[in-house]
């Protein structure tokens, strides 16, 4: 079964710099651009399969932002023969306010001078399985070590960011533990 991303929340996260990066690593060529700059049409063609097009917008602020970068999952999805999930998951590199629900991983040893220290959750992230680090303090802190001791998942709030290719959750809030 082959899933359909049309949350226009989560399209809006994602930066037309991390797709144009993947269509030139793949193969596809840019071809000009439209509407003073505000899109870029990328063109691939593989043996004998038809030519393949894409329009890339440029512009965060066009109304069919959303749309269109739904259109580049759906041609990537076949033209990759992977799940539209699975590709977006490498293009969003921002969230702001995501909510994870993840099991802690891991806890580096906590800061000398204050009650701080990083952890690694593993949680879903569109419907993958990634690890997470956050830096957490105080009651947020003993939290994370209660829930890593008797291995109850937690529920927390923050702005994802990608660098590289890890997941960091920076601004972490709303930190409770989900008792089953």
């Amino acid at each position: 079964m082959k899933v359909t991303i049309k949350d226009s929340e989560i399209l809006k996260t994602v930066n037309p710099d991390v797709i144009q990066a993947h269509l030139q690593a793949t193969g596809w060529h840019e071809t000009g651009r439209i509407y003073n700059d505000a899109g870029a049409i990328w063109r691939l063609k593989k043996d004998a399969t038809p030519e393949y097009e894409i329009l890339l917008p440029l512009q965060h602020n066009l109304g069919d932002y959303a749309e269109r970068i739904s259109d580049i999952l759906k041609t990537l999805s076949a033209v990759e023969n992977r799940d539209q999930v699975d590709i977006l998951s490498e293009f969003i590199t921002n969230y702001p306010n995501f909510t994870v629900l993840g099991v802690v991983m891991q806890i580096a040893t906590p800061s000398l001078d204050k009650l701080s220290g990083e952890i690694t959750l593993l949680g879903s992230i569109f419907e993958k399985l990634q690890e997470i680090k956050t830096e957490l303090a105080d009651h947020d802190y003993i939290l994370a070590i209660k829930a890593y001791q008797e291995r109850l998942p937690i529920r927390c709030t923050g702005d994802l960011v990608k660098e590289d290719s890890h997941f960091i959750l920076k601004n972490p809030q709303k930190i409770q533990i989900n008792n089953i």
